[in-house]
């Protein structure tokens, strides 16, 4: 999976379709919801359909979503949870950027690629720093979407143990030689890891130790820019394979991708208390009016949920009810899923917007909710 840079991103915006729109495709892809090839299928035709794309537009971009379609159709999902897809037949523009974060689910049509949550995808994802150690060996490595960017394997030097024929005194002294020189070994190790901070950095830290008291002497020795870092404590081998410790860099990439969700939330409970004067709103009337009011900083939606809604063709207002806009009293449209909608004008405006797994909380709140700018 390349890696997605801001290049990528100020390559992609600078194109302009002068003879035909550009069709943009961020599709969601991943396994912990869509665990078949069919699932991910499907979800592209629900978009298709929702976009009203089926042969009733350009005839460049009718060849965009054939080609889309045909890429979907053989596409062999590996690590990646998002896929994002660019096009414009008329005048040979082909992207397909795989994405080590989940996305939402849109097709878009414009005279230039919808990047937005490209933007999204390079601002918010975690530099994810490993480090592994025992009492003489250290695996230090530097993941960034999905790949290892760096890494440094640590060997010390530690005292060989005698034989039975050796004397006590002797056993003793080459016994306490080899726990000073693990002890450094550690200390070793935590210096070593903030060397690599210093020279690549990383957000967040994992440290591992195949047993709790190397973890816990690790721990202790880290410096203080490392220790605020760490996001997860594991025990592991030294000499888990790569592929094993790759696996295990995802599901802890996963844990904490829920504990920031969790924190959303609870930054959005906090919000909606008397004293926080009003720097959250939750259900669904409350989030589409943040968004009519170009307040909503960060919008928070459950994974599945829609609702039926109304939008205004004049100003974009959206609404629950209809049929007059209450922001400019022009005429409103149904639509099928308001909630779809309120996540494209949150992207227009530059909100973030986070889809959230199975958020008993979020769910509780009304399944959508946003933290306000002012």
């Amino acid at each position: 999976m390349a890696t997605i840079t801001e290049d990528t991103v100020r390559a992609l915006a600078a194109f302009r379709g002068t003879e035909a729109p550009v069709t943009s495709c961020y599709l969601d892809v991943d396994g912990r919801h869509l665990t078949s090839h069919r699932d991910v299928q499907r979800e592209f035709e629900l978009l298709v359909r929702r976009a009203g794309l089926n042969g009733q537009t350009h005839p460049s971009v009718v060849r965009d979503v054939g080609r889309m379609e045909r890429h979907v159709r053989g596409y062999k999902r590996a690590r990646a949870r998002g896929l994002a897809m660019f096009s414009c037949s008329a005048e040979g523009l082909w992207e397909v950027l795989e994405l080590p974060t989940a996305v939402t689910s849109q097709l878009l049509v414009n005279d230039a690629p919808c990047v937005r949550q490209l933007e999204d995808v390079v601002d918010q994802f975690v530099r994810l720093g490993i480090l592994l150690t025992d009492r003489q060996r250290a695996r230090i490595l530097v993941y960034e979407q999905g790949d290892v960017i760096d890494r440094l394997d640590v060997v010390d030097p530690l005292e060989r143990q005698g034989g039975d024929a050796r004397g006590e005194m002797v056993k003793t002294r080459v016994s306490s030689q080899r726990q000073q020189q693990a002890r450094q070994h550690v200390k070793n190790t935590a210096q070593q890891a903030f060397d690599v901070f210093q020279r690549v950095g990383f957000d967040r830290l994992v440290i591992a130790a195949p047993t709790p008291d190397v973890l816990s002497d690790l721990e202790q020795v880290l410096h203080p820019y490392l220790r605020e870092r760490v996001a997860d404590r594991i025990q592991l081998p030294i000499a888990i394979p790569d592929e094993q410790l790759h696996r295990v860099v995802r599901d802890a990439e996963a844990g904490i991708e829920r504990r920031d969700e969790a924190s959303l939330v609870a930054r959005l409970r906090a919000g909606l208390s008397a004293k926080a004067k009003s720097s959250g709103v939750s259900g669904l009337a409350a989030t589409l009016r943040a968004l009519g009011d170009r307040r909503a900083e960060r919008l928070l939606v459950s994974r599945g949920y829609a609702a039926e809604g109304w939008q205004c063709p004049s100003c974009g207002s959206l609404a629950m009810v209809g049929r007059r806009c209450p922001s400019c009293g022009e005429g409103m449209r149904h639509v099928d899923d308001v909630v779809e909608q309120a996540v494209e004008l949150a992207l227009a405006q530059h909100c973030r917007v986070n889809v959230l797994v199975n958020n008993a909380d979020l769910d509780v709140l009304g399944r959508i909710g946003a933290l306000l700018r002012f």
